[in-house]
């Protein structure tokens, strides 16, 4: 006698009444890809490079020349093949398996940025709308070639996301835009962007607000790569994650993933920062560590004369 065991492969959603949380059962993302830790010696072809757009599920956005499922895009947009919820999908942000963000002209930044409003508009009536970007080993990513994810969350989903945190240790200020690290910060060196207009959801950013976001957005993980480059985290590679929140008053923030979460964090929900974000806002200035220590012993040095 056999027994079938037979499971849905749309996304579950499960409350826990008392704390108002939700889990999302989603038994396909078993089946994902991993090109990040295969020891295999054959060269397995990434899915996500030009060249390759037949292995994918057919595109429904490019920026850039050439038909659908062709060549010659610079940014494209694909549904997730594994996704967590019904509305799921994948932007490559450009043809390169080794450049990011970071690495990037500043203006195919602004390309990754566009397709993000567009697709964020989209279906922004379809529900929460969250987009996110999961860059290295130890942030979540399976595929190496970078890309970010958008899901689309049914309204009637309690979200944890935090609100827009105060200003407060800011990093840079420019026409459209703050960087800052909040006091609130849960992880060493996390930073966020946030517009100066308030009110706005993500898809309401001009084209002016964009070439301002591409620069700061950048430059802050250009100066997160050089601070992870002064320090040591042990075995750690460079990763981050960062998330847009999908309501009004939009930000966007970033987690760098230097440390591991261990059993204090996962069973009491508190968060242990080994950084003061007053320190991390110094360091993202370009302020050096030895000059941080400097003024932070001036400034106990004057608490103490008071």
């Amino acid at each position: 006698m056999s027994i079938n065991f037979e499971f849905s492969l749309c996304p579950k959603y499960v409350p826990d009444i008392l704390s108002r949380r939700w889990v999302i059962i989603a038994s396909s993302r078993l089946s994902r890809p991993d090109n990040l830790h295969t020891k295999s010696k054959k060269k397995i072809g990434c899915p996500f490079c030009t060249g390759n757009e037949q292995v994918t599920p057919g595109e429904v956005f490019r920026l850039g020349k050439g038909e659908k499922d062709e060549p010659g895009w610079q940014v494209r947009v694909i549904p997730n093949k594994y996704p967590i919820t019904d509305y799921h999908e994948v932007i490559i942000h450009s043809p390169h398996d080794d450049k990011d963000i970071e690495h990037l002209p500043v203006s195919h930044v602004e390309l990754i940025l566009k397709a993000y409003r567009e697709r964020f508009n989209f279906y922004r009536t379809k529900g929460q709308v969250l987009i996110f970007c999961n860059h290295g080993e130890h942030s979540g990513a399976s595929i190496r070639h970078p890309h970010s994810q958008l899901v689309v969350i049914p309204g009637q989903i309690n979200l944890d996301t935090l609100a827009r945190e105060p200003l407060n240790n800011i990093v840079e200020d420019n026409n459209c835009f703050y960087t800052y690290c909040p006091d609130f910060s849960q992880w060493p060196y996390e930073i966020w962007i946030t517009p100066k207009k308030e009110g706005q959801h993500f898809g309401d950013l001009t084209d002016k607000q964009i070439v301002d976001f591409a620069t700061v957005l950048k430059k802050t993980i250009m100066q997160l790569e050089r601070i992870y480059a002064a320090n040591k985290f042990g075995n750690m590679s460079f990763g981050y994650n960062y998330y847009i929140y999908p309501h009004s008053n939009w930000y966007l923030r970033i987690i760098p993933r230097f440390v591991h979460r261990a059993g204090f964090e996962l069973g009491t929900g508190l968060n242990v920062n080994i950084v003061d974000p007053t320190q991390a806002a110094l360091e993202y200035r370009g302020m050096e560590v030895r000059m941080i220590e400097v003024l932070g012993k001036l400034k106990s040095k004057i608490s103490k004369d008071k």
